[in-house]
């Protein structure tokens, strides 16, 4: 239990529901690479461009760089940084890590533990994931990580500390209940699909992450097909207050299907919630739009 309290103090800014999840990423590559290739210490200058890499992609939409939390997760009793010479880290700059040939690895104890018990390391997966991410994200993260995928499988971990974790309560049918308010059909491109009396393709997207105290109600999801959930968690879709579909300028799709599906949808109005359901709050949007929407936008 230490070292997962130690995890859930390392809680990513809470001012405004910003994302840092910069720490956590660079523990989910070190314990990617421990479960690939044992305990060793890692080189800033070998792991720099996969961690620049995993920031860019899974970060908030502002620059970052992985000197922080390489040099900064030292102060949280989970890692250990030096020098090629034995000497302490003495600046995240990314001169000074290269120049001294900086390394890091996991705190020996906590290694030992996670390695002494697969059961801690599915925890402590799960429990980065969870407060840091949307769930539609995580397998994705796992492979970025090069963690193996079914840890994203992983049960949820215990509330043992109900203080420290978010405070949103998970509704068991929230997408029942999406799916009723926008019809079952997307609320970007209106797919809507049934096999016998099952909705397919439909899922309830949350504006505000669960992770950062993000409501389990309607007036904090929309009605998504697959595809739109997931380019909309990826900051790819975004959404404005008066209901135009954002595209980010990020997106890259050279065919037909991709322009039809996602980027002609920059400008076009979404399909509000029928007569008599909330429609999403404006400060849940604005939270998207800061947190994760990749601006700026196509129109």
């Amino acid at each position: 239990m230490e070292w997962l309290e130690l995890i859930l103090r390392l809680r990513r800014w809470t001012d405004n529901g910003t994302r840092d999840p910069h720490k956590a990423l660079l523990l989910l590559y070190a314990l990617g690479q421990l479960q690939r290739v044992g305990y060793k210490t890692i080189r800033y200058r070998d792991a720099e461009a996969v961690l620049d890499g995993m920031l860019k992609e899974f970060g908030p939409p502002r620059p970052a760089a992985a000197g922080y939390p390489f040099h900064h997760l030292a102060a949280d009793g989970l890692w250990e940084v030096a020098t090629a010479s034995g000497g302490p880290s003495t600046s995240a700059d990314r001169s000074a890590l290269l120049a001294g040939d900086v390394h890091g690895r996991l705190h020996p104890g906590f290694a030992r533990d996670l390695l002494a018990d697969p059961g801690l390391l599915a925890q402590v997966v799960r429990l980065l994931l969870d407060t840091n991410f949307e769930g539609g994200l995580h397998a994705d993260v796992c492979a970025a990580a090069n963690l193996m995928p079914e840890l994203a499988q992983t049960a949820a971990v215990a509330a043992f500390d109900k203080g420290d974790l978010p405070t949103a309560n998970r509704d068991p049918i929230l997408r029942q209940k999406i799916l009723l308010a926008y019809d079952c059909r997307c609320a970007f491109c209106g797919f809507e699909g049934w096999i016998g009396t099952t909705v397919i393709g439909l899922e309830a997207a949350r504006l505000r992450w669960w992770a950062f105290d993000g409501q389990d109600d309607p007036t904090n999801c929309l009605c998504l097909c697959s595809l739109h959930h997931r380019l909309f968690d990826k900051g790819v879709l975004g959404l404005t207050p008066n209901g135009k579909i954002l595209v980010s300028r990020q997106f890259v799709g050279t065919t037909e299907t991709s322009r039809r599906l996602v980027t002609d949808l920059s400008g076009r109005v979404f399909h509000p919630p029928q007569p008599g359901f909330a429609r999403p709050d404006a400060r849940n949007i604005a939270w998207h739009t800061r947190q994760v929407f990749r601006g700026p936008s196509l129109t």
